[in-house]
């Protein structure tokens, strides 16, 4: 005969910590396996930087030469994708030869992993420079809070 047992208290706990440390291990993995994956033949990858605060994210990615309107932003709460496309601009001036060429152009696609739980309808982006800053406030987690609950009498009668 086998025996259930359930966690309670103490032991509940640890579980849920044991699991989130799990899941960021399982994320951070996630995230190494996609940075060693080359991109796609006519397509690059721009620099990305995450700052994190107490109360906000912040991914800043380098996209020199592109547009606002050439960029797409999607956000779940597991993650950000930048994408769109870098058009070369043709110059003005008759061209005899082109001697180099070591900017990229093409279709971009960038995904950040997020590990933070996130409040999604107040993120925001800003394109300034060549530099794409979207900020992502993060949401606080009431897992663990205590909360009172107000208890009214009632007379009996």
């Amino acid at each position: 005969m086998v025996k259930v047992a359930h966690a309670t208290g103490l032991e509940r706990i640890e579980l849920e910590r044991l699991r989130d440390h799990v899941r960021r291990l399982y994320v951070a993995l996630q995230e190494a396996t996609e940075a060693d994956t080359p991109p796609a033949p006519g397509t690059w990858m721009p620099s990305v930087d995450v700052y994190e605060a107490e109360a906000m994210v912040t991914v800043c990615i380098e996209l020199p030469g592109v547009r606002a309107s050439e960029i797409k932003i999607g956000l779940t709460n597991a993650q950000l994708r930048i994408c769109g496309e870098k058009k070369k601009r043709t110059p003005r001036q008759r061209v005899i030869s082109h001697l180099c060429s070591e900017r990229s152009y093409g279709r971009f696609n960038r995904v950040v992993t997020l590990r933070w739980t996130i409040n999604v309808g107040d993120a925001t982006a800003e394109l300034n420079n060549g530099m794409l800053m979207v900020r992502l406030p993060k949401r606080k987690d009431r897992r663990g809070a205590e909360f009172k609950v107000p208890i009214r009498e009632k007379d009996e009668g």
